[in-house]
């Protein structure tokens, strides 16, 4: 778990980097391949562990201070991604689990359904451009906004008018009061050919692909520029819209959006079984070559909108639909050397030093070998020639030796008995994969990246303070704690080496990073809870552990008193009952979150930070509701909706989702087969809820 939290951190502010060049201004640092696979990692955590990710994250980046900023009246967000048959087996498959589709089903063959409910796909090519949404109103053309960030978006209204046959007016008589139209603004291929050369003939910008000479196109000061630039687009879904706009289906809107006048990609299809999307991936793959315009895989969507709507979001993304993008390259090359990293749990993570090599246009010289066991597995040494991968981690991986090519001196490598920074033993815990160093924030890896952690975006992000600057502090002795960090102001009063004299550091710079210092000084107990890095909790497990405890004093005092408690007291103390009874903790989790408040230092630490805060009570989600606060359990199983939808709805209402019963749970709902809970339920006196009293409470 360490490991995974340790890549989570490092993939964020891999792609936070990678979509500010990307979003904000057109010039990616990294291939849209390279930059698929970091996000399909994160993809894959996000399913796996989706207690260490938000309910609803930004997508993109931020907006140009150029452009006026428009709000998205519904967040455009982005899609997971599958790379193979198996993920668009387990994509369907979770789709049949959550609406309970599968129960009478043995075989994988999710479209043929018992039931009443008819489950199609409908596919339609990805294509590689810049996403947009347009709004109209009584039929005319409002405004158009770029994604941005997925909830506020750059205004490229006038920009979007000079795009070849873009609708300014509805072609219906009865337009809708409303209708958001989405979809992608592109660059064919020849238009990006003619492009470039005349910018080569005026001596102007190059443009490296036709995505970034579109995006670089529709944001022009200019919109004149924007019309010679000739722009196309595709219109493929909806945002917000008005109640006398009736679709049904995905399907039937492509039809409806043609019929109003917008341009729709021709290479659209209902499946009804794996097997048929799969041939229609491949067919698409043969041929995407021949398109005039570029396209880096398929999209795969519930074809009915109530499905849709009864699916939901995940995170940044809709459960009803995914990017099945095309396969990943590889290219071999040699390991010079093996490093170990030590991260900010004490894990000791193996990377490979390779020579440099192009895959994809990319350069790779690094590569992760995840652990001691997948160095034992695949035989790997120094100076072994090796298949690289760049799909799936936050470098790339190694994916197999070749031993014809291996030399005869060649040594096993030698996995580190002791920390290779500060020397303190390693070993693995419980059930752990990965050697961990057990020295704590006295490690000083371990103590630096969990500064780093504190810092980052989702964690206090203070802006000006990143990775690179605490490293340097860090070296220094400017901040050796947290509560250094809101010291720095004062410390530089009396330092000998104050930071308007470094290099890289003047008046004016020194002063904007106390100003964003500062501005933290007041922080959400979730986002406290989340920055001093407890092991295995992540932003989403923060915000559920501050909604238990609410403030800060609450939850500092009850951990502490936990964590005095020997194993025998801990599993008979009602707090730490509460505690796993939480849905999303458990046992794991939980006693994770009492080591923390048993290390000493981790003490100490907190409560010199908690001097210089002002630490915010959480706020419940729809606490207006009569539910608010109220817990609930669910057990046994529901006819109508399965346990994961029930579950949304329990929240949406503001109840707390709880995995065991206690004198403390406002209801239980009890379906079929249901056993230990419900007993206990009846035992406390538990108000229990049979499924068509669940139904009456939803409505």
């Amino acid at each position: 778990m360490d490991k995974v939290l340790i890549e989570i951190e490092k993939l964020k502010a891999e792609l936070e980097k990678h979509d500010e060049a990307y979003h904000s201004f057109d010039a990616p640092l990294i291939s849209d391949a390279k930059y698929d696979e970091l996000r399909k990692k994160l993809e894959e955590y996000r399913t796996n562990f989706p207690q260490f990710f938000e309910k609803s994250e930004k997508v993109g980046s931020k907006t140009l201070s150029i452009f006026g900023k428009i709000q998205h009246k519904k967040p455009m967000l982005s899609l997971a991604n599958a790379f193979t048959y198996e993920d668009v087996e387990d994509f369907i498959g979770r789709i049949a689990r959550f609406l309970g589709l599968d129960k009478k089903e043995e075989a994988l063959d999710l479209f043929n359904f018992s039931s009443q409910t008819k489950l199609e796909l409908f596919c339609e090519v990805k294509i590689d451009g810049l996403s947009f949404s347009a709004r109209y109103e009584k039929g005319n053309l409002v405004y158009a906004a770029t994604r941005g960030d997925g909830f506020e978006g750059e205004d490229v209204t006038q920009n979007v008018r000079m795009i070849n046959n873009f609708p300014h007016q509805l072609n219906v008589e009865n337009a809708p009061e409303v209708l958001e139209v989405r979809g992608e603004i592109y660059m064919t291929k020849q238009d990006f050919e003619n492009l470039n050369k005349r910018q080569e003939e005026q001596g102007g910008k190059i443009f490296a692909n036709p995505r970034n000479a579109a995006a670089g196109s529709l944001r022009q000061l200019d919109p004149y520029i924007t019309k010679s630039r000739n722009l196309s687009y595709f219109c493929y879904s909806l945002g917000d819209y008005s109640e006398d706009f009736v679709c049904n289906s995905q399907f039937d809107l492509i039809k409806k959006l043609q019929q109003y006048g917008f341009k729709t990609e021709a290479n659209s299809k209902l499946c009804s079984s794996v097997d048929e999307v799969m041939t229609f991936y491949n067919k698409i793959g043969d041929q995407k070559y021949q398109l005039d315009y570029d396209i880096d895989g398929m999209v795969y969507k519930v074809n009915e909108f109530n499905l849709q709507e009864r699916l939901g979001f995940v995170a940044r993304s809709p459960r009803w639909a995914i990017a099945h993008k095309f396969a990943a390259e590889k290219a071999k090359t040699e390991i010079e050397n093996i490093i170990i990293q030590v991260g900010r749990t004490g894990a000791l993570t193996p990377v490979a030093v390779l020579k440099p090599v192009n895959i994809g246009g990319v350069m790779v010289s690094r590569a992760t070998l995840h652990n001691q066991d997948e160095i034992s597995r695949k035989d790997i040494r120094i100076n072994d020639v090796v298949l690289i991968q760049r799909a799936g981690d936050v470098i790339p991986q190694v994916l197999e030796v070749d031993f014809s090519k291996r030399k005869a001196e060649s040594q096993p490598f030698i996995f580190p008995s002791n920390c290779p920074v500060c020397g303190f033993e390693v070993r693995k815990v419980d059930e752990d994969v990965v050697l961990r160093c057990m020295n704590g924030l006295s490690c000083e890896a371990q103590l630096k990246e969990a500064l780093k952690h504190f810092v980052s975006k989702d964690a206090f992000d203070i802006s000006g303070l990143g990775k690179k600057q605490i490293e340097n502090f860090f070296n220094e002795g400017r901040v050796k704690n947290f509560a250094d960090i809101f010291k720095l102001e004062e410390i530089e009063k009396t330092i000998s080496n104050p930071l308007i004299k470094k290099e890289g550091w003047g008046e004016k710079s020194t002063q904007n990073l106390f100003a964003a210092i500062n501005q933290k000084r007041t922080v959400s107990l979730e986002k406290l809870i989340y920055s001093i890095g407890i092991r295995h909790v992540g932003e989403v497990t923060a915000k559920v552990i501050a909604q238990h405890f609410i403030s800060y004093e609450n939850f500092r005092d009850k951990m502490i008193d936990i964590s005095n408690l020997n194993h025998d007291e801990l599993s008979k103390n009602q707090d730490f009952i509460d505690l796993v009874a939480i849905d999303g903790i458990g046992e794991k989790m939980a006693s994770a979150i009492v080591d923390y408040f048993r290390d000493v230092r981790n003490v100490e630490m907190l409560k010199d930070l908690e001097k210089f805060l002002n630490i915010e009570n959480a706020i419940l989600k729809n606490s207006s509701s009569i539910w608010s606060s109220k817990s609930i359990v669910f057990t046994g199983t529901l006819s109508t909706m399965t346990r994961a939808e029930s579950k949304k709805r329990a929240e949406d209402l503001g109840m707390k989702v709880v995995g065991s019963v206690s004198s403390k749970t406002d209801f239980v709902v009890a379906g079929e087969d249901s056993g230990s809970k419900l007993k206990k339920a009846q035992e406390l006196g538990v108000k229990v809820l049979n499924e068509s009293q669940w139904l009456e409470m939803l409505k």
